[in-house]
């Protein structure tokens, strides 16, 4: 599924994922690194964990990779990591780091004084859209529901998601209420560390509802755990059907959060293209299709030069998107 061209609606992107750089060998034809260290700016459960965790899975399975290690470091808002990142560069060659959208996101609002000029831009990966989900035994059923318990109650009806105010998450948020009609700035947003303490929060009642990636929900879903009541993509997904459209909803919205690979500054150009060069291949990779339609991704392969100009534009939208909300 493929996002379409759209004039009032969004279509914002981001980052992915992190590697370890060793001599190549080859095996079924394949191109092999013999280990990859995924960095990841949040906790376990949010959508970077899973991006790269099911990315290294596929490298892994299809033998473009030996072995992927994997590395949570939580703290300011991914800012934590991008420093650390960028502070030990010269020994951070064999790491690539997974971002997305809120590294734009949060380089202009100051959660963190550097941005995506900081690192060496590795591609963009894939698209994951967006939902709103509410516990399994909430009365509300719908975006229907929801807007109309928002109405009655702005400050009552909190959202929640797994990063800080003015997040990726909150700004979902924000942006399905503003199309459903409603004061988008009078979103009451709590934020949570990741994905798995804003599932706590909804299943406690603390949160009415929970801003989140579509690959997530799905997770949640299948546990039986939530209801999916709406999702930003243009149709129905195969992954879950049973999910609704913010369009068939009435609320004219859509978007989808692009994900991508970061390395540290003054990556050697040899390593930079055997990274591009192993995930170029993974797209062709049955083990690749396998975790994509698991997790209801999109193909959305930006590389090197093409990868910049895209951040570039991003930049630019999602500021003037941020200031017509009020986040700026």
């Amino acid at each position: 599924m493929k996002p379409k061209n759209m004039t009032r609606r969004v279509v914002l992107a981001a980052a992915t994922a992190a590697f370890s750089f060793s001599t190549p060998a080859f095996a079924d034809g394949h191109q092999v690194l013999d280990s990859i260290h995924f960095l990841i700016p949040g906790g376990a459960g949010g959508g970077w964990d899973g991006t790269a965790r099911g990315t290294g899975e596929a490298l892994t399975e299809a033998g473009l990779v030996g072995q992927a290690t994997y590395e949570n470091m939580s703290g300011g808002g991914g800012g934590k990591a991008i420093g650390y990142l960028i502070e030990n560069a010269e020994s951070q060659h064999g790491t690539l780091m997974v971002n997305s959208t809120p590294i734009v996101i949060r380089s202009l609002t100051g959660v963190f004084p550097q941005n995506f000029r900081d690192l060496t831009l590795v591609a963009g990966t894939i698209g994951d859209y967006a939902a709103i989900v509410v516990g399994k035994d909430s009365p509300v059923n719908s975006m229907t529901d929801l807007v109309a318990a928002y109405q009655d109650d702005p400050r009552g009806t909190a959202v929640g998601g797994g990063s800080v105010p003015g997040s990726l998450d909150h700004l979902v948020a924000a942006m399905v209420m503003k199309a459903a009609g409603e004061d988008a700035t009078a979103v009451k947003y709590i934020p949570y560390d990741a994905g798995g303490e804003a599932m706590a929060a909804l299943l406690s009642g603390e949160i009415a509802a929970l801003s989140t990636g579509f690959s997530e929900a799905v997770d949640l879903a299948n546990a039986g755990e939530v209801k999916i009541i709406g999702i930003t993509a243009p149709e129905r997904s195969d992954t879950y059907p049973d999910a609704p459209t913010m369009m068939e909803q009435g609320i004219d919205m859509e978007f989808v959060n692009w994900r991508g690979f970061f390395a540290a500054p003054g990556l050697p150009v040899d390593q930079l293209a055997m990274y591009q060069d192993a995930l170029a291949k993974m797209y062709d990779t049955p083990e690749w299709s396998t975790v994509r339609d698991r997790n209801g991704w999109v193909d959305i392969h930006n590389n090197g030069d093409d990868f910049r100009s895209f951040l570039e534009n991003q930049e630019q939208v999602i500021g003037d998107l941020m200031r017509e909300l009020g986040f700026l």
